[in-house]
Formats: structure tokens, sequence, C-alpha cells
């Protein structure tokens, strides 16, 4: 009985004394502080450099010209080109409508017959003049019949020369039956057949020149700060002009086509305050067979003025509008204000306030403090 009590109080007495001994010839642990890990950012070196500034806008292509075919006689269409349909294409002065001449073959015909009766009685009436001058001189017929034969003369005279206007007038009717084209394009809609009577002065198809395009760019007044076109530019630009990118989702694939400003409208848009620039594509011009279609919406990038000592930055590295974080020599982040010239979509083109060489962060960390020490990550050059 006295072993069972015995025996659990030794337990408990040699433990307790194992526990003291631990406790009284531990070491004693000192509180430290762990070092700081420095936030890993990524930073790019300033390159200061030539930038090309790019002004981006879209519109549609529209044909240089673009007129209604309408016959200046009126008449029944007898033959009709197979190429006045529509979308049909055409040379300049190709025929394209033929209208019923017999007519206006009569009235040459009934012109070149008065001409003739014309001439002989012109030549009759200088005969008598010739005649009566003679007369006159000799005292044979008085002064009033002189001035008969002079009068009939001029009134002769003046019938021929109508007759021959008449005649013009009449080939030129003629000449008319034929309808070519005025220029090389394509026919956007015909409204007209064989057998059909047409009126002259009403149109017959509705066509569009093909040799160049144009298209309409809107630009905000403040991106023609980019441009190297003067302001007092008027009428179109000469050999200096922008070039301008022109591309699209057509047949499937992305094309492109390059062409020029050829101009700037006069007036800014009272709705939108856009300034319109227009861009011409030739046929060839660029490489392509044909320009691109009327009618096709277009991404246009238009190449601006060249602006030396820049420093292109992605947008991520701008804070408070106008600074960026630069890291010294020992690694630690140091806010800088600078000269932003511009900024336009994911870049920012700095002029001041950065050196060659120097190194800027351009992390969009959360919250910064000056002097934060940091880890720099140098991404390749391409990715921003």
């Amino acid at each position: 009985m006295k072993a069972k009590v015995v025996v659990p109080v030794v337990i408990l007495a040699v433990a307790f004394l194992g526990a003291a001994t631990l406790l009284a010839t531990s070491q004693r642990l000192r509180p430290t502080q762990p070092d700081p890990v420095p936030t890993a950012v990524r930073v790019v070196q300033v390159r200061p450099g030539m930038a090309r500034m790019v002004v981006h806008a879209q519109g549609s292509v529209a044909p240089r010209t673009e007129t209604d075919l309408v016959p200046e006689v009126s008449g029944t269409v007898v033959w009709v080109s197979p190429n006045l349909v529509s979308g049909g294409y055409f040379e300049q002065e190709e025929l394209l409508l033929r209208v019923d001449d017999r007519d206006y073959q009569n009235s040459v015909d009934r012109a070149e017959a008065s001409i003739s009766r014309a001439e002989a009685e012109d030549q009759l009436a200088q005969f008598n003049l010739t005649r009566s001058i003679e007369l006159e001189s000799k005292k044979l017929i008085s002064q009033s019949d002189l001035e008969n034969a002079i009068r009939t003369a001029n009134v002769i005279k003046a019938t021929l020369r109508d007759a021959r206007v008449v005649l013009e007038q009449a080939e030129r009717d003629l000449t008319r039956t034929q309808i070519r084209a005025p220029f090389t394009g394509l026919v956007r809609n015909e409204r007209v057949d064989v057998g059909q009577f047409v009126s002259r002065g009403a149109s017959v198809a509705s066509i569009y020149g093909s040799d160049y395009v144009e298209v309409r760019l809107p630009i905000a007044d403040r991106q023609l700060a980019y441009f190297s076109v003067p302001l007092t530019q008027r009428g179109e630009l000469d050999g200096d002009a922008p070039m301008v990118t022109l591309s699209a989702s057509f047949a499937g694939a992305e094309q492109q086509w390059f062409g020029r400003i050829v101009r700037t409208e006069a007036e800014i848009d009272a709705a939108s305050r856009m300034v319109h620039a227009v861009a011409r594509i030739r046929a060839g011009e660029d490489g392509h067979t044909m320009p691109p279609p009327v009618g096709l919406f277009v991404q246009a990038e238009i190449e601006g003025r060249l602006v030396e000592n820049v420093t292109v930055l992605p947008r991520s590295a701008l804070r408070n509008d106008s600074q960026v974080l630069v890291m010294d020599e020992d690694r630690r982040l140091q806010y800088r204000t600078v000269e932003i010239l511009r900024i336009y979509r994911d870049e920012v083109y700095i002029v001041e306030g950065l050196s060659k060489g120097e190194v800027v962060c351009i992390s969009p960390l959360q919250t910064v403090v000056s002097g934060m020490l940091v880890s720099p990550v140098y991404p390749d050059i391409s990715e921003y």
C-alpha cells in the first residue's frame, strides 16, 4: 500500500527536478528583428533618342470622283455596254451607251444643206456688191443702190455664219448619241436598258473613279500638334505630305494600304470639334493593283513629326500625373518630377527630368514610400 503511494510521488519529484534543471541551464533567447525583404519591381534604363509621333484615326473609304451618267440628248437606247452593270469596270472614253442617232443625222444633213445654200447666196451677194461698187464709181447707179447691195451682202454673210453654227450644234448632238466614260472607274448602279427612251438630263447610271480613293480621317484639334503639316496650309500638300498606313480585315485576312495625307479640311466640325484630314491612296502606288474598296471601314496610322531627345516609357511608369520613380545606386526609389510631351495609349513621352542611364520603375505599385528598398527586375525591352 505504501509502495503505491511512494512511487508516484518519487516520479513527480524527479520530473519537477529535471524540469527545474533544464530551466536553470537553458540559454535565454534574445529578440531579433528580421531583415526587410525588398520588393521586386520591374525597371527600365532611360535611353533618350528620336521618336516619331503617330496619330491614329479611322474612317471609311470613299471614291475621289463620283457622278451620274446623264445623256445630253433624248432618244431610244439601241445599245448598252456589257460593262454598264452594277460593279462593272470601264476605261476612260469607253463607249457605254448608244442612243438612236437617225434624227440627229438628219439634222446634220439639213444643216449641211443650209450651208451650201447660204454659201451660194453669199457668192452671189459678193459678186453683186463688187459690181455695184464699180457702177457707183461710174455714176451709173445711185448711192442708195450701193447701200442696198452692201446690206444684202452682210445679211447673207450672217445667214451663212448662222448655218455653220447650226451645223456645229447638230454635229455635237450627233456625237452625244454615243455616251462615253469620262474617266476610268466602276459602276455603282445603272437604270437603263435597250429599248428604253431616255430624256436629256435624266440620270441613267451612277459611276465613280477607281484610279485613287480618299479617306476622311477625323482628328482632335489637340492631336494636330504632332503633325508636321503647317496650320496655315491651303489646298493640297506638297511632296512632304505625311505618310499614312491603312489597315482593315478584308477577304478573310488583315490587309494594309499605304498612302499620304494630301490636305486638311479648312473647317472644324461643329458637332464633334474634329478636324478632318484627307488621305489618298492611288492604285498600284503601294504595290496593290487596286486601292481599298469603296465603303470599307479602315484604321489609319498617320506619321507625325520627329522629336529629338525624348524618352518613351510605359504608361505604368507615371505617378501623380507628372512624376516617375527613379531607382538610385542603393536600390531605393525616389520621386522625380518630369516634363511630359505626350501621353498616348500605353506610352508616355518625356522630354525633361531624366538623364541617360537612369533606372525607372515601371511596376504599378499600390503604395510607395520615398527611399523604399526594391529588388530590380530588368524585363526584355520589347515587352513595353
